[in-house]
């Protein structure tokens, strides 16, 4: 299974978000994320006990988010950068999330169930990669697997966006927050390049 995920996902963290999640607003996002940072200071992230997910979904969450976006040497995964706990914290207050986040767990190990005898967790990662690649790809995706194709679409939106809110993610970015510069030389000449335009002489 193969995804360029950094480069393309970190565009989808918040490019229409509003479309991309329904019911969910960029303050939705800031809120979550926060709760994570805070969360994070009092206990291991590993160690929260979900408030909406139940263990077994927020564990099939865990094992999903980090095929999405794993570690490499770049930086961690997204289950490093607290992504589980941001998605659950993001169901509390966000209408319209819930339902199809759990319904596509809910589906996810049936699918896993009807083809290899286990739920998602409990697959090889063979399985799972399988199955992820039978619905990562809507243009390639069969039409008896649509509703895993739009639950999936759906994850990777909420991975993204808990991945690229996260320190984790900013430091990927390689993001340093409002800092003061002592000077100012303009953009730089490759993003000049990219976006095909000039500087007015």
């Amino acid at each position: 299974m193969k995804m360029n995920r950094r480069e393309s996902l970190k565009l989808l963290a918040w490019a229409s978000l509003a479309s991309a999640l329904p019911g969910c607003r960029p303050s939705d996002v800031e809120r979550a994320a926060s709760r994570v940072a805070a969360a994070g200071a009092t206990q291991p992230l590993a160690d929260r006990t979900p408030t909406v997910l139940n263990e077994h979904e927020y564990r099939t969450v865990h094992v999903l988010v980090d095929y999405i976006i794993p570690a490499d040497d770049r930086s961690g995964s997204a289950t490093d950068a607290g992504v589980p706990a941001f998605i659950d914290f993001i169901l509390e207050d966000t209408d319209d999330l819930e339902t199809p986040v759990r319904g596509g767990l809910a589906w996810l190990d049936h699918y896993c169930m009807e083809e290899f005898g286990a739920a998602f967790i409990d697959a090889t990662p063979e399985e799972q990669a399988t199955v992820l690649d039978a619905i990562a790809f809507p243009d390639d995706a069969d039409s008896d697997v649509a509703v895993g194709v739009e639950f999936f679409s759906l994850m990777r939106d909420l991975t993204a966006s808990g991945f690229w809110s996260s320190k984790v993610g900013m430091d990927d970015l390689g993001y340093s927050g409002n800092v003061a510069r002592p000077s100012w030389e303009g953009c730089p000449a490759p993003a000049l390049n990219h976006l095909d335009v000039e500087y007015d002489a």
